[in-house]
């Protein structure tokens, strides 16, 4: 069901307007609370609920939300397969996809992160956690400390490194870098490690708006939608590994020459 049934026409947001929202989750008095609460809200408008993934494609492109709250597990069409599938068929610029769980270290989670998905809310978060975080995830900015992120990152690249399966529906693997300039990839890896723009300026003697500049041209080349999913990337290429700092970048001019455990 949903409060928009016509799909809209040109930019799906207006910068002075409210934050259009869907609200994914196959348990009727859980999306019904969260559709509650966002609609008290001010500044968010719900556009959309839906019980399941599949529906949440249809309305995704029907609606254009700017925000998708995603429920990860669910029968059928799941969160992460639900989430590749929005944003693949998204018209630019694509929603930010919230992916709510039960528990921070979940597998679903992390193949979310790595399908694209812009952070997780675990469901027991209160009402201002929540607020706090759609407003985040909305604004482009970093749902939560970059440590989270990398620790569940670390949790399962450390489990398909030990021999164990992929997460359920993980996608394709993580690209190559080749495409990189140098500085691109120094910028990767301190993202990766869970820096901020402004730490890894300050690390590499350089501005914040460059440091964005090349973290947005690194995430166009590595087809990227997401900071997490850079932080997915950084892990499962090699450019940090769990515990460590990574492999050394070296620069040149056409871009990553080298690199060596570190």
């Amino acid at each position: 069901m949903t409060d928009a049934d016509r799909p809209t026409d040109g930019p799906h947001h207006d910068a002075a307007g409210p934050i259009r929202l869907l609200v994914v989750d196959d348990q009727y008095l859980v999306r019904t609370g969260l559709a509650t609460l966002l609609r008290a809200a001010p500044g968010m408008e719900v556009v959309g609920e839906a019980s399941d993934g599949a529906e949440a494609v249809v309305l995704a492109a029907r609606t254009r939300p700017d925000v998708v709250l995603m429920d990860i597990r669910m029968p059928g069409l799941t969160g992460i397969q639900a989430t590749e599938r929005i944003l693949a068929q998204a018209v630019d610029p694509a929603p930010r996809i919230l992916v709510l769980t039960t528990f921070d270290l979940d597998e679903y989670v992390y193949g979310a992160l790595r399908a694209g998905a812009s952070g997780f809310l675990l469901k027991d978060a209160g009402p201002e956690r929540l607020l706090a975080a759609v407003t985040a995830v909305h604004g482009g900015d970093a749902l939560f400390a970059p440590a989270v992120t990398r620790r569940l990152v670390e949790a399962f690249t450390r489990m398909t490194d030990t021999g164990r399966a992929d997460p359920p529906d993980a996608g394709p693997p993580p690209p190559a870098l080749t495409t990189l300039t140098g500085r691109e990839a120094e910028v990767l890896q301190l993202v990766g490690r869970g820096l901020s723009n402004a730490e890894a300026a300050d690390r590499l003697f350089i501005s914040e708006a460059t440091v964005k500049t090349h973290l947005n041209r690194t995430m166009t080349k590595l087809g990227l939608t997401s900071r997490a999913q850079a932080v997915v990337v950084a892990y499962e290429t090699g450019l940090v590994t769990p515990g460590g700092r990574g492999r050394r970048v070296t620069l040149c001019r056409r871009g990553v020459r080298r690199a060596a455990a570190g």
